[in-house]
């Protein structure tokens, strides 16, 4: 009795384990992951670049992509209307990039809006966006068509972005607007020789 009881204990033991270990693997198997190196259209490789597997690129062809970018999971690039995402940039988590809308287009054509090439569309605003270099957007950010973002802004999370910001600008709210600068964010770190030499060497570049 005492046996069968034991055998019963460690069969149902195994079955646990068992079961565990698969919910381990498939969870690895299914996670997202990030992709390193990224070949732009143009067949020039960023090798430091970041993208996530889960990332959809919408007319990759009019995508560029600098070195040193970080795009994390379930974000959009839109390329569209062209999309310049600049050196060292890091793009948070759902985010959209976009470069084009069909807010208008979808009800003057109606159930014929698919009959129409993408680029005869009339209302279908298309408009290209430039994010600087190291800038940083925060996720859950929309980035609408005709969005120019200067090097060295930062984007809070969840920030509603069109029009132009100049380079440094902190950039946050829906609709976004400049609230601040990253120098005087960056200024109480920059007493460190080392950090001075690498925060000036890219901008110089």
């Amino acid at each position: 009795m005492l046996k069968a009881v034991l055998i019963a204990l460690t069969s149902e033991s195994l079955r646990i384990f068992l079961r565990e270990k698969i919910i381990q693997i498939w969870r690895r198997l299914k996670a997202p992951r990030m992709i390193a190196g990224y070949r732009n259209f143009d067949g020039s490789l960023q090798k430091k670049t970041r993208i996530s597997d889960t990332v959809v690129l919408n007319h990759p062809e009019k995508i560029n992509v600098g070195d040193n970018v970080f795009v994390g999971h379930y974000s959009i690039l839109d390329g569209t209307g062209g999309l310049e995402i600049g050196e060292g940039c890091q793009v948070g988590f759902w985010c959209g990039l976009f470069t084009h809308s069909s807010h208008c287009a979808i009800r003057l054509y109606g159930r014929h809006y698919q009959d129409i090439p993408e680029y005869e569309r009339v209302a279908y605003d298309i408009a290209p966006v430039s994010i600087g270099k190291y800038v940083f957007i925060g996720a859950g950010c929309t980035i609408l068509p005709g969005t120019q973002i200067g090097d060295g802004a930062l984007v809070s999370a969840g920030a509603l972005v069109a029009g132009s910001f100049e380079a440094f600008a902190i950039i946050s709210g829906s609709p976004a607007k400049k609230v601040g600068d990253t120098r005087t964010l960056d200024k109480r770190h920059l007493r460190d020789p080392q950090l001075l030499e690498w925060y000036e060497e890219w901008q110089k570049s």
